[in-house]
């Protein structure tokens, strides 16, 4: 996996060469080392699971044989078009939520001389991928497939953001928005597709399959996205910061988190008045108020059970596909999120 893992980051310094070299523009020196150091600061820093998930895809597609050279190359640098497009979403969203740190150093628009300037280089690393689609895709049967696949995956998760930001910061705080319908429309724009159906798709179509006939993989990995951002917002409240990396600040800050939302659903009217009262404020005496509500209601275990259930009900949606080697592929990513810890 490392020998991977340095393979495709060697594809990373390719593709950056060549965006800083691209004919298209005229780069100052400045303009250059401007790209470069962004680049380096937002496009490689994270867990690179999306990325690295297209290769592992293709191989298993492929019957678990070893990979050619070119195939390695090709679908790195489809996993690199997936970090470069939640590069260009982190960004971007780090100055709506006005974030502090990302991926534990400070956030991009927060570096001195970055500011708004950021927003620009949200737009200059969306715009990267086509760049990068056309330099190597451009002569191969499936480059439109790929386009589409790209533009509406970056379509639906824009308006996922949208959802997400209109009911969690528009006006007044109102929980009784919040229902398991609303959390499952988030979930499944803003994170399920980006982050699981997209790197599959890249494999599947490298592998010269037709998407529409895969229309079941798509609404298995669109439910896995959603038992993974259940998980998450589990480890947001009873996590381990020292394992997640993080302080989980979905309380204070309003989240529609399945946790609250089967609070919600729990309690009695006392119960609930508590969430309405204390759900959204950035005050420990709040936040330990719902989190002992949380433990009252046993919402640990009701996510335990959702957890086992979730999982048998994927495995057997798996197990019922007709490709052993599309099975494989969806057991590998359903192996890698269960029972996570971060």
């Amino acid at each position: 996996m490392s020998d991977l893992r340095s393979k495709f980051l060697e594809v990373y310094s390719v593709l950056k060469s060549e965006l800083l070299n691209d004919p298209a523009f005229e780069f100052t020196d400045v303009s250059r080392q401007w790209v470069d150091r962004m680049l380096d600061y937002n496009v490689p820093g994270g867990k690179l699971n999306r990325g690295l998930s297209v290769i592992d895809s293709l191989k298993l597609l492929k019957d678990g044989r070893e990979l050619m050279d070119d195939e390695i190359f090709l679908s790195s640098a489809l996993g690199w078009c997936i970090e470069w497009l939640q590069a260009y979403f982190l960004v971007l969203d780090d100055i709506m939520d006005s974030s502090h740190t990302r991926r534990g150093q400070p956030c991009w628009f927060r570096l001195s001389k970055i500011g708004m300037i950021a927003v620009n280089d949200g737009i200059l690393l969306r715009n990267h991928i086509p760049r990068v689609l056309k330099n190597h895709f451009r002569g191969k049967p499936y480059y439109v497939d790929l386009l589409d696949l790209f533009n509406e995956v970056e379509f639906q998760t824009a308006h996922g953001q949208l959802i997400d930001l209109i009911t969690t910061h528009e006006g007044e705080k109102d929980l009784s928005k919040y229902s398991l319908a609303l959390h499952r429309r988030i979930v499944q724009y803003k994170t399920a597709y980006y982050s699981f159906y997209l790197p599959v798709a890249c494999a599947l179509l490298m592998a010269g399959e037709d998407l529409e006939s895969h229309v079941d993989v798509k609404n298995i990995l669109i439910e896995m996205g959603t038992y993974f951002q259940v998980q998450d917002d589990y480890l947001d409240c009873f996590g381990d910061p020292e394992v997640i990396g993080k302080v989980g600040t979905d309380i204070q800050d309003f989240k529609c988190s399945w946790l609250v939302v089967k609070a919600l659903e729990l309690s009695n009217e006392g119960q609930k008045k508590l969430l309405h009262e204390n759900y959204g404020k950035d005050d420990q005496t709040c936040i330990e108020k719902v989190k002992e509500l949380y433990k009252v209601l046993d919402i640990q275990g009701v996510f335990l059970e959702y957890e086992s259930s979730s999982y048998q009900k994927l495995t057997k949606s798996i197990e019922s596909h007709s490709s052993k080697a599309v099975q494989a592929v969806l057991k590998s990513f359903l192996a890698k999120i269960y029972k996570r810890q971060k």
